[in-house]
């Protein structure tokens, strides 16, 4: 499986953050139902790193797994051994992204400003996290302007209600947060069930514009 081309034609990257570590696997399961390819698991979660062991065994082939919050390189290479194949950082730490790259998985750096995009891009990231993005679509549209060649995923702010704004301002994925995975509910059935659902309706709305613009 070709990493990059697994995220870059899946395009949600679904963040799980906060969750315990017996409910990652549940919560993996009811987003894959509804065709979600990519999930993130922030390092500030309980347990992460066992948390991606588990579900990056349960869904080998089927479902990528990345660290999200990664601020170091020993930490990028904890994650990536345990079965991390994707590296997410809010910010630019250019060891982190060396490392990443030492280890075969994709660096998706966290930057804003214009500069940091480039930088980030430069020192070798697959994709550049813009975060947060909350600033809107017009702000990814801006930046494609003088950057055009450089993958640009928003995160923070990105919801079923402007996914295709981002989308249609040049997006090539969208890291989605508590709009669609909220870890302060209680995970039961009730609520994988209703989590299944919104990750089709997610996928549905980027599938849809790309239809749209083909």
């Amino acid at each position: 499986m070709n990493l990059l081309s697994h995220i870059l034609e899946h395009k949600i990257v679904a963040i799980v953050r906060g969750a315990e570590s017996k409910d990652v696997v549940q919560i993996a399961s009811a987003l894959h139902e509804g065709g979600i390819k990519n999930i993130e698991i922030t390092l500030n979660s309980p347990n992460a790193l066992e948390a991606i062991e588990k579900v990056a065994k349960e869904f080998k082939g089927e479902m990528l797994v990345g660290a999200g919050t990664v601020l170091d390189p020993e930490t990028a290479r904890a994650a990536i051994l345990a079965g991390a194949q994707f590296i997410l950082a809010p910010t630019v730490n250019i060891e982190t992204i060396k490392m990443t790259k030492r280890y075969g998985a994709i660096s998706i750096p966290g930057a804003f400003s214009p500069t940091e995009i480039l930088t980030a891009y430069e020192k070798g990231a697959d994709i550049v996290k813009v975060f947060p993005a909350s600033i809107g679509a017009q702000y990814i549209k801006d930046i494609r302007g003088p950057l055009p060649h450089i993958p640009l995923l928003p995160t923070g702010g990105v919801n079923l209600g402007n996914i295709g704004e981002f989308h249609a301002a040049g997006a090539v994925g969208f890291g989605i947060g508590s709009s669609l995975v909220n870890t302060k509910r209680e995970i039961n059935a009730s609520y994988l069930k209703e989590l299944t659902i919104k990750a089709r309706q997610y996928v549905e709305a980027v599938h849809s514009k790309q239809k749209e613009n083909v």
